[in-house]
C-alpha cells in the first residue's frame, strides 16, 4: 500500500496560510464596489474565485487527515461529521444574528439595506445551512455563509468522495485528470443550461459548486500522498504568478481554478522548514482567523461601510481611498476578535463534549474548513 511520504508533516502550514490570501482575495472583491473610483481590474473581479481555491483546498486537507483512516476502515463518520459542526456551525449562527441585529439597527436608524438581508422566508435553510442547495427562496441574512452550505454538502458527501480517492490511490494521475475533465464538463455545461458561470451560482447553485473543486482537491492530495513535488518552490511561484496573471487578463475560470490547484499542490510540497514566512506564526495564525475573516465580511461591511460613509459623507458610500483601506485593514481585527470569543472557544466546547461521549475518537488539530 502505498504510504504518506514519511517527510510529509501532520500540519501544512503553507496551506494554513493561503487560506487567508483566498479569504482578503474575497474581501477586496467584495468591497470594492464601495471605493470611489471608476474602475474595477480583472484580478479583482475574480476575488470571487477565491471561494473555490477554499473549495479545492478543503479537499485536499480531509483528504490529507482523513482518507487514510476511510480506506483502512478506521473512520468514523459521526466523530467527522461533529468536528466539521464544531469547527462551522458556531460562527456560522453568530454572524446569521449578527447581520440580523445590524439589520434592524440600520432600518431604525434610518440607513438604507439591501431588502433580502433580513429574509425570514430564508431563515429555516440558513439555520440548516442548507441555503445553497436550493431550499433557500432568496439570498439573506449572511449571505457569504452559502458557501460554508456548500462546503457542509460536501462533508455529507465525504465518505462518497474517499471512496473514489481511495480507489485511485495508485493513479493520482488518472483521478486528476478526471477531477479537470469534471471542471471542465460542469463549467461548460452550467453555463450553456443556466446562462451564467457555475463560479457565480450561491444561494441557488453552490452545492453544485464545490462538487468540481473538492474533487479536484481530493486528487491533487493522491499526487502529494504518492510524492511530493520536486522543487515545489519554484512552482510555487511560477503557479502564483501563472494564477495572478490569468486573472488579472480575465481568463477562464476553469483555467484560473487548475492553477490554483498547481498552487495548492506545490505549497504541500514544501517542507514547513523550508517555507519561509509561508510557516511563520503570524501568517499561520492569519491562516487560522481566515473562516473568521470570510464570516464577518458582510456583518463589517454593513457596520463600517454605513458609518463610515455617513462620518465622511461619501455618496453612495462610496468611500476616499484612505478611508476604504482603513475599512479592509480593520477586517482581519475584526475576525481575530470573533475566532477568539466564538468560533475557537465554541469549537473546543463543543469538540470536549463530543470526547466525553463512548467511542469517541480524537480528531485531529488540522482538520480543515475553508469560507
Amino acid at each position: 500500500m502505498t504510504q504518506l511520504a514519511p517527510a510529509a508533516p501532520a500540519d501544512l502550514r503553507s496551506l494554513t496560510a493561503l487560506r487567508f490570501v483566498a479569504a482578503m482575495w474575497v474581501a477586496v472583491y467584495a468591497l470594492w464596489d464601495n471605493l470611489a473610483v471608476g474602475f474595477r481590474p480583472d484580478l479583482v473581479a475574480k476575488g470571487y474565485l477565491g471561494v473555490e481555491l477554499f473549495f479545492v483546498l478543503s479537499g485536499f486537507i480531509l483528504c490529507h487527515v482523513y482518507l487514510a483512516a476511510h480506506g483502512e476502515k478506521r473512520f468514523s463518520y459521526r466523530d467527522f461529521l461533529w468536528a466539521r459542526v464544531a469547527r462551522v456551525y458556531p460562527l456560522h449562527i453568530a454572524t446569521l444574528v449578527g447581520v440580523g441585529a445590524l439589520g434592524a439597527a440600520a432600518l431604525f436608524a434610518g440607513m438604507s439595506i439591501d431588502g433580502n438581508v433580513i429574509s425570514w422566508a430564508a431563515l429555516p435553510a440558513n439555520i440548516a445551512m442548507v441555503h445553497a442547495w436550493g431550499l433557500s427562496p432568496e439570498a439573506g441574512w449572511n449571505h457569504r455563509s452559502w458557501s460554508i452550505s456548500a462546503e457542509w454538502f460536501a462533508y455529507l458527501l465525504f465518505p462518497a468522495f474517499a471512496f473514489v480517492a481511495w480507489k485511485l490511490r495508485h493513479i493520482p494521475g488518472v483521478a486528476i485528470g478526471g477531477a479537470l475533465a469534471l471542471i471542465a464538463a460542469l463549467y461548460v455545461g452550467f453555463n450553456a443550461v443556466a446562462g451564467f458561470p457555475l463560479t457565480e451560482a450561491t444561494f441557488q447553485w453552490g452545492a453544485l459548486r464545490i462538487v468540481p473543486c473538492f474533487a479536484y482537491g481530493c486528487a491533487l492530495y493522491l499526487a502529494y500522498r504518492k510524492a511530493p513535488l520536486p522543487a515545489p518552490g519554484l512552482i510555487a511561484l511560477a503557479s502564483t504568478a501563472a494564477l495572478i496573471g490569468a486573472a488579472a487578463l480575465n481568463v477562464w475560470d476553469g483555467f484560473i481554478v487548475a492553477l490554483a490547484g498547481l498552487l495548492i499542490l506545490s505549497l504541500a510540497s514544501l517542507p514547513n522548514a523550508r517555507a519561509g514566512w509561508l510557516a511563520s506564526k503570524p501568517a499561520v495564525y492569519l491562516g487560522e482567523i481566515s473562516y473568521a475573516v470570510y464570516m464577518v465580511l458582510v456583518p463589517w461591511q454593513l457596520l463600517a461601510v454605513n458609518l463610515a460613509a455617513k462620518a465622511t459623507n461619501a455618496p453612495d458610500k462610496h468611500l476616499q481611498l484612505f478611508v476604504w483601506l482603513a475599512v479592509l485593514a480593520a477586517l482581519p481585527v475584526v475576525a481575530a476578535v470573533a475566532y477568539h470569543l466564538v468560533e475557537y472557544p465554541s469549537r473546543r466546547a463543543i469538540r470536549a463534549w463530543a470526547a466525553k461521549r463512548p467511542n469517541a475518537v480524537n480528531r485531529d488539530k488540522n482538520a480543515h474548513q475553508p469560507a
